[in-house]
């Protein structure tokens, strides 16, 4: 699907209002007939339902439920809303599309007042339930009829998707893309303008280390399995990566951290020097470094061992935390909170309060083995939790996922919320002015999966710079998001550079164009 797709049958997406002006009021002289349903997959049910109710009438309008009403299923809908009515205009039994922003199409059927309201089948089946009964009253109050269409062949679009779900994560990108006036040049425009963002990140540091071994075998006495050493590597990890990231997508990084005095804080002074980040560390001679260390034999982890402690900091390094946050000449503030002594509910506060006005606040929670909150980090301008720290932050492991990301978004009173999901992409929810798209969904840009460790890092750092830069909910997601996709095809937490996603923008806007040039 290219651009002009949707401007290809535009004269039959419209209002309420705007079917009425055409239509007129009744009496008609003409039949009309409306169905309404979400058409999340356009499926042959759907056809056989809506040329039966093309016979019974001259014109046939196809009303579908907007994406803030269907919570029906995880990641529903799964086909945005412009792309759903898209799919109907494009049906040539079809000859109006109303997208109902209302949770059901009661107000609609008042203000239209069709002749006939076509429903399938299955509605027939057992006692008429409370919303097919709402219907008819309307219907009954000017004097129209409900008709039910012969239905010997029934889907499930839910069904449908679940069984194999149809790739379309191109098209769902450009209707997004259309829909915002956002083009493949406001993508490369907004990667080159990322570089000398000032951005200061304050969390925890984390060298992780894995030692390789070959197994010998067990013990004979004792249950204890026997390993050969082979080769320990270390990394630099935690927040220290998120700011390494950072400094690859070019901006120019200031780091703030708390550092045992031991050799892995060389370690990471030294990683980090090489990075180009600006280190400001604050010793602390009472506690280590932390370090995870995984043992690892034939591929599989046998265990991991981690030294560190946990330890809220003292109150006099908060003080010196807070006196650098205050002090550091930054256009943004990261807080990348893995629960390993800077962040709680006592510093929290403290430290949110010494962000100096006018920076853009940004929380990222990464908490595999520890407990945190992401709702602690309230009135942030952008956070980036994934799904798992969602469900602990609301206590919710039975919502599906995207009204549980609009329920973290109101409870956190952020103005951007970008919602992890995996391989199913980003569920994103803004501040917005417009009566439209305030969630919107990104699917994932990796073309095969090596390695899926810090992609969250990559979006993190992406993201955070293009909104620091154009103030672009949509073109910060999307950069983003194919960031993350760059970081899932290579091994281990890659770093990935402003050239990378441009490659990876030009590939997607080489698949839009057919294979043509651009």
């Amino acid at each position: 699907m290219d651009l002009s797709s949707k401007k290809l049958f535009s004269h039959k997406i419209k209002t309420a209002q705007e079917i009425l002006d055409v239509i007129g009021a009744r009496p008609r002289n003409h039949k009309v007939i409306m169905c309404h349903g979400t058409f999340d997959v356009v499926h042959p049910g759907h056809i056989r339902h809506m040329l039966y109710a093309k016979t019974k009438a001259d014109i046939l309008i196809a009303s579908l439920t907007a994406d803030q009403h269907i919570t029906k299923g995880d990641m529903r809908p799964y086909v945005p809303e412009d792309l759903r009515a898209i799919n109907l205009a494009a049906l040539e039994m079809v000859d109006y599309v109303l997208i109902d922003h209302d949770p059901t199409p009661l107000k609609n059927l008042g203000k239209l007042k069709p002749d006939f309201f076509a429903k399938g089948y299955e509605y027939t089946a057992g006692a008429i339930n409370l919303k097919t009964q709402g219907e008819i009253d309307v219907l009954d109050s000017y004097g129209g009829e409900m008709i039910f269409t012969p239905g010997d062949i029934v889907y499930s679009s839910s069904a449908l998707i679940e069984l194999s779900p149809p790739s379309i994560a191109i098209e769902k990108l450009m209707t997004l893309m259309e829909g915002e006036g956002i083009t493949f040049k406001d993508l490369r425009n907004a990667l080159a303008v990322l570089r000398d963002v000032s951005v200061h990140v304050v969390g925890d540091t984390i060298v992780d280390s894995y030692t390789y071994c070959s197994m010998i075998g067990g013990m004979t006495k004792t249950p204890t399995m026997s390993v050969r050493y082979e080769k320990k590597v270390d990394y630099t990890g935690g927040a220290a990566v998120v700011a390494k990231h950072l400094c690859a997508a070019g901006a120019n990084v200031t780091f703030s951290t708390v550092l045992g005095n031991d050799e892995y804080k060389n370690f990471v002074l030294n990683d980090l020097e090489i990075s180009g980040v600006n280190c400001l560390p604050i010793i602390d001679e009472t506690r280590p470094t932390t370090n995870k260390n995984a043992i690892v034999a034939e591929t599989y982890r046998l265990l991991k061992v981690d030294t560190l402690d946990n330890r809220s900091i003292s109150e006099k390094i908060t003080e010196r935390l807070r006196k650098q946050i205050n002090d550091v000449d930054a256009q943004v503030v990261v807080f990348s909170d893995f629960r390993h002594g800077i962040f709680n509910r006592g510093t929290i506060p403290t430290l949110s309060a010494a962000i100096p006005n006018g920076a853009y606040k940004v929380a990222d929670s990464q908490v595999a083995s520890r407990w945190g909150n992401i709702l602690e980090f309230e009135e942030f301008d952008l956070i980036t939790p994934n799904e798992r720290e969602a469900r602990f932050a609301l206590g919710d492991q039975d919502s599906v996922v995207r009204p549980l990301a609009g329920e973290l978004y109101r409870r956190a009173k952020c103005k951007t919320l970008i919602l992890k999901c995996g391989a199913r992409g980003i569920i994103v929810y803004r501040s917005s002015k417009l009566s439209f798209r305030a969630f919107f969904v990104v699917e994932s840009f990796a073309d095969r999966v090596v390695d899926p460790v810090g992609a969250g890092d990559a979006l993190l750092a992406y993201s955070t710079l293009a909104m620091a830069v154009t103030k672009n909910e949509v073109i910060s997601s999307i950069l983003g998001n194919i960031a993350a996709g760059v970081e899932c095809e290579h091994e281990g937490n890659w770093l990935v550079t402003p050239d990378q996603v441009l490659k990876k923008i030009d590939a997607i806007e080489k698949i839009v164009n057919y294979g043509l040039p651009s």
